[in-house]
């Protein structure tokens, strides 16, 4: 018997809410857990001082620098290349089987683990290219592992613009970079902006990549090269909680909740940006 139409929509439509209350409860808890057993850790000096004492005391300032710099050198080489091949598999490149084979090819790479990531720079970049253990190897390495993920979503976002805005610029005499740099690519930012940011928070909480090309186990002082080693907070978070005896476990849900905390700032940053440009967009 065929149900009533008012009824099978509420049958769905509690369905999907189910299926939502389910997803994000336990996300809730685990949050909520890491903040009650981290809080009481969390202070100035736990942000701004040096560990001491076998990491048991003391701060995190070389890991919390440690992993912003090593996010902004994997923005600053994935995002220009990212986008740039967007661009051109989006508005130059023809659709034939070396294009297919390309997209193909980028959707397996973004599902390879990341430990092989991590093995390719220390293959290539640590070893071949002789750029040692080093911030510089860790952010190729990282921005490799990120450009599926920007070059997929910004293609799409690209994609999603309107083909009446391409032919509205080209007959009042646009060229085509013209069309794409001031027409096509301010209305798909929003959309890019959210790929770039899902991949470099990606990249912000690797650790087998940069275990294998960036990371040490401690350091006494901060990186002064892009040449240097450092520390960062997944690889810290996992030295203290398998490595370190006797490890205070509000260091550890401290160290935690930083980490969480850096990655929802960075989420937080890209909402407002891309809620300012969706605001300008004209469809």
């Amino acid at each position: 018997m065929k149900l009533p139409r008012q009824i099978s929509e509420r049958i769905a439509f509690g369905l999907i809410t189910l299926a939502a209350v389910v997803v994000i409860l336990p996300i809730l808890y685990i949050i909520g857990y890491i903040v009650v057993q981290g809080a009481g850790a969390v202070t100035w000096n736990f942000l701004t001082e040096m560990p001491r004492d076998g990491m048991k005391t003391g701060g995190l300032l070389p890991a919390i620098l440690g992993t912003l710099l090593l996010t902004v050198g994997t923005a600053v080489i994935a995002v220009p290349i990212g986008v740039g091949g967007a661009i051109y598999l989006s508005e130059y490149a023809k659709d034939n089987a070396g294009t297919r084979a390309i997209r193909i090819a980028i959707i397996n790479l973004a599902g390879i683990p990341s430990v092989v990531y991590g093995l390719f720079g220390l293959g290539l970049f640590v070893i071949f290219l002789n750029f040692g253990t080093s911030i510089l190897a860790g952010s190729l390495t990282l921005g490799i592992m990120t450009l599926p993920v920007i070059i997929s979503t910004a293609e799409e976002a690209l994609r999603a613009v309107p083909q009446s805005f391409r032919l509205v610029s080209t007959s009042l005499g646009g060229t085509r970079w013209q069309t794409v740099r001031r027409v096509v690519l301010p209305q798909a930012l929003p959309g890019i902006i959210t790929g770039i940011i899902l991949g470099i928070e990606r990249a912000a909480g690797e650790t087998a990549p940069i275990l294998f090309t960036a990371v040490a186990f401690f350091l006494p002082r901060l990186p002064s090269s892009v040449f240097d080693q450092t520390m960062a907070l997944p690889y810290h978070l996992y030295v203290i909680s398998t490595q370190v005896p006797g490890m205070p476990i509000r260091i550890q849900y401290g160290t935690a909740l930083v980490l969480l905390l850096f990655i929802l700032s960075m989420n937080l940053l890209a909402t407002l940006i891309r809620r300012h440009y969706r605001r300008q967009r004209v469809w």
